[in-house]
């Protein structure tokens, strides 16, 4: 698992494509989380300075797959609507045998509903993470269009929109 762009290393990936409008209202409320709070539209600006780069160009970077990685890419959006496909599909790229009653049962066990309850349960994986905080948040997709500010999402917008068109967001 990483957030870097491709690396040479990287031969076999599973790419998890989420929309970027909900990646900058999630990285906000994890930032805000973690006591580096910043507004909605300087996350959409300032990239960089951030990360390495902005959502849309490691979107590009990842695609263009400069190392020749074998690659499969996963969205986000149809994880969550049609989980076990989606799950069948990373078997079939990773060369597993899965059962379709496990696979079900794994979506299951990996439900917003579930992972919800267990992070209330046992607290996120990491200590690092606040314990008044859910890590485990919304779990849709959508969020940006009640939280993200219009000037931010008119400026991530006017920033990423041949991307988003790209992998077929509206």
């Amino acid at each position: 698992k990483t957030h870097l762009l491709p690396q040479p290393e990287y031969r076999r990936v599973i790419y998890l494509v989420r929309d970027g409008r909900d990646v900058m209202v999630s990285y906000f409320h994890f930032l805000a989380a973690t006591g580096q709070p910043r507004d909605l539209l300087t996350l959409v600006t300032c990239g960089p300075e951030l990360w390495p780069c902005q959502w849309k160009d490691h979107i590009e970077a990842w695609m263009a797959n400069p190392y020749g990685a074998q690659m499969i890419t996963i969205r986000y959006e149809k994880l969550l609507v049609d989980t076990t496909s989606e799950l069948q599909r990373i078997c079939d790229f990773a060369g597993l045998e899965c059962e379709p009653t496990r696979l079900k049962s794994i979506a299951e066990n990996a439900s917003f509903e579930n992972m919800r309850l267990r992070e209330r349960r046992l607290g996120w994986e990491s200590k690092a993470w606040p314990s008044d905080r859910d890590f485990i948040r919304r779990g849709k997709a959508g969020s940006f269009e009640d939280e993200m500010p219009r000037e931010a999402l008119e400026e991530f917008v006017r920033l990423a929109m041949p991307t988003l068109k790209r992998l077929g967001y509206p």
